[in-house]
């Protein structure tokens, strides 16, 4: 069951996080960040255990971007990341968001589920001076900015037209 996590899903997500941000393939994020965040998440559940989760987070009037995507070691090849991902993308539709993006070392994953590969920026000149002030660190990783080319640990910029 996937549904919409809620404040007390917040130390099941950082127990999720928590061995992908010692392996450097998640950041690592404060408890308040979570808590601030908590309506971007949405929730796995396998017999009332949380066994996934991600976020959904608005970055423009058409474009999204999917964090924290992740699966218990559990439940790794039994279709929670795909149930996760799916949910993440039916709710891009309701916000009217037409596209999706990621920053991702599991790119075969991602291609499974429409997205591509990017090079260079997805948006134009204006969107893009806007989005230059947000600081919010997703942002910057979107728009490949240098400050935060040493966190993004050479993951793949992806993007999904809906």
């Amino acid at each position: 069951m996937v549904r919409a996590a809620r404040t007390s899903d917040v130390r099941a997500i950082r127990a999720l996080v928590a061995p992908q941000a010692e392996r450097r393939v998640l950041l690592n994020k404060e408890a308040v960040a979570y808590y601030e965040s908590v309506s971007d998440f949405v929730v796995a559940e396998i017999a009332g255990a949380v066994v996934g989760c991600g976020a959904l987070h608005v970055l423009w009037e058409d474009l999204g971007e999917v964090r924290t995507l992740v699966v218990d070691e559990s439940a790794l090849g039994s279709g929670v990341g795909s149930a996760v991902l799916r949910r993440l993308i039916e709710r891009a539709r309701e916000l009217g968001l037409s596209r999706l993006f990621c920053l991702t070392f599991e790119t075969e994953f991602f291609q499974r589920h429409g997205f591509e590969v990017i090079e260079g920026q997805a948006v134009d000149p204006e969107v893009y001076a806007e989005l230059l002030r947000s600081y919010d660190e997703g942002v910057a990783e979107f728009l490949d900015l240098e400050r935060v080319k040493p966190n993004t640990l050479g993951n793949t910029r992806m993007l999904r037209k809906l």
